[in-house]
């Protein structure tokens, strides 16, 4: 199609930023697994490093030179996305917190100031709250939705209010249109991680977000096999952060952007299938005598149902769970699950599970945790695409043993 800024978004996933191999012939992407390149002469080497030193436009015009400052894996991924998320400028990273770095040190400076939820990955946590405080760089972690805490929190250094939306792993939403019209009125850019929607179930640069960043190996790339990370915003932002990103050498290799390029191409099918699977054990769940309460933004029980239904367009295949008997009954219940793998990260094809106050929020101080709603009896599930029947049968087995 010659335009698909027009075409649905399946269309764009499998085709967007394909018109490389198109004209090579080829129906799949190769590898381009390479490290330099090779030019004819001096004159055409010397043009090519000149070239991309003033390519502003498109990072798809700039020719290639060296792997870490851009290859054709990246850019046919980078097209994709940029066209799912309704953004003009994309950049893939080799892994998620690559992304959150780039982020940080491409736009912020010694001196400025980070808005946080109080819910966030442990290791964006860590990464803003110990990480960053040598360099200057200080994070108020509040509840993003209270608009009048937002206001007494801003200062003149606050440039960015940076969130996820669900939250991990509490699932707690964020109102990103609120928080945009506050951000904006005091010129601070507003940046959301998108990973557990992906594209397909939320955008929010239609919302007034500014960046949007996803941990690709999670639902981009769906199959559990990669680790990459994306930025998504306008093609100024965009550019604003390249010269930081090929410095600090956080660009995604070919082979991991040519997993990603497989992975959007069903991101679609699977993420449908994820929520109808997430929906039903949700519903299974929250009627278990062995559970005191679940989160799932698609249960009416949910405390913000009616903001997940209006700035998402389904619920997404995460679910957060109190289970009765505490941190002991937590490790009873993981530890008899047979068809979940006991595993941090999520979006993969096969159900996971784990607990966050043992695992991926460990590192995080109790108190922090506790702030943020992560109790020590909080499991987080990922459900996959299995059969539900089996998924809740194996679920049910674990709950047994409580």
């Amino acid at each position: 199609m010659k335009d698909l800024l027009k075409a649905g978004m399946s269309t764009q996933a499998i085709h967007g930023g394909e018109e490389l191999i198109k004209e090579m012939g080829h129906h799949g992407a190769p590898i381009f697994q390479t490290s330099t390149y090779s030019y004819k002469n001096v004159k055409e080497a010397s043009a090519a490093f000149i070239a991309f030193g003033t390519a502003q436009e498109t990072l798809e015009e700039a020719p290639n030179i060296y792997a870490r400052l851009g290859h054709d894996n990246a850019r046919m991924v980078e097209h994709k996305l940029a066209l799912l998320e309704k953004g003009e400028r994309c950049m893939l990273y080799n892994s998620g917190m690559a992304a959150v770095h780039s982020l940080v040190m491409g736009f912020l400076k010694s001196g400025d100031h980070i808005i946080t939820n109080k819910s966030l990955y442990g290791g964006t946590h860590s990464y803003l709250h110990h990480t960053l405080p040598p360099f200057n760089i200080t994070t108020d972690s509040i509840d993003l939705n209270d608009s009048e805490l937002l206001e007494k929190t801003i200062k003149e250094s606050t440039k960015l209010i940076y969130f996820e939306t669900p939250a991990n792993p509490t699932l707690y939403l964020t109102d990103i249109e609120k928080v945009v019209a506050i951000a904006h009125k005091h010129n601070i850019v507003v940046a959301v991680d998108n990973t557990f929607m992906s594209p397909f179930l939320q955008q929010p640069l239609t919302l007034g977000a500014d960046v949007v960043l996803h941990s690709c190996t999670k639902y981009i790339g769906g199959h559990g096999d990669v680790v990459a990370g994306a930025l998504i915003s306008s093609k100024e932002f965009i550019e604003k952060l390249r010269p930081n990103t090929i410095e600090f050498g956080g660009y995604i290799p070919p082979f991991s952007a040519w997993l990603l390029q497989r992975g959007l191409k069903t991101l679609n099918l699977r993420m449908e299938r994820h929520c109808s699977n997430a929906m039903t054990v949700a519903k299974f769940l929250e009627n278990h005598p062995k559970i005191e309460r679940v989160f799932y933004p698609g249960l009416e029980s949910f405390e913000q149902h009616d903001l997940a239904k209006k700035q998402m367009k389904d619920f997404g295949g995460m679910i957060s769970l109190l289970l009765k008997g505490g941190i002991e009954g937590a490790e009873i219940f993981l530890n008899n699950l047979e068809l979940f793998g006991l595993a941090v990260s999520l979006g993969s094809v096969d159900s996971l599970a784990q607990s966050p106050a043992l695992m991926t929020h460990a590192p995080v101080p109790k108190a922090d945790r506790e702030a943020a709603g992560i109790s020590d009896s909080l499991v987080r599930l990922s459900i996959g695409v299995e059969n539900v029947e089996d998924i809740i049968h194996d679920l049910e087995n674990a709950l047994s043993k409580l």
